[in-house]
């Protein structure tokens, strides 16, 4: 992976959310992702298993059509092509992990 580019720096999506993306390892990568109540990340999927680790807060995500609330301290695995939301019960912090590498997420890391 290129370590010259700038990781590390927030980019906001939204007026309620805002991601900072880590410098990948060979096949998994993190982000710290911090939504304000009400903040809704919308409905998608990819190939990659995800890890979301709650640090502080507590989020609502829909996966597959099955509700569930993770609170600070808590993670909630999201697996490979399901269907998933979420949105800020709270303002939250959010340690989200991947694998494979998400190209995607890293290509817009300036």
């Amino acid at each position: 992976m290129e370590q010259s580019k700038e990781y590390g720096n927030w980019q906001q999506i939204n007026e309620l959310i805002r991601r900072k993306i880590f410098a990948p390892g060979e096949t998994i990568m993190s982000m710290l992702v911090e939504l304000k109540q009400g903040g809704i990340g919308p409905e998608h999927s990819h190939p990659h298993e995800q890890l979301s680790f709650v640090v502080t807060g507590k989020l609502e995500f829909t996966i597959a059509g099955i509700i569930h609330y993770v609170s600070a301290g808590e993670q909630i695995l999201v697996p490979s092509n399901q269907l998933h939301t979420v949105a800020a019960l709270e303002d939250t912090q959010v340690l989200e992990t991947f694998t494979p590498l998400r190209e995607d997420l890293l290509n817009s890391v300036n």
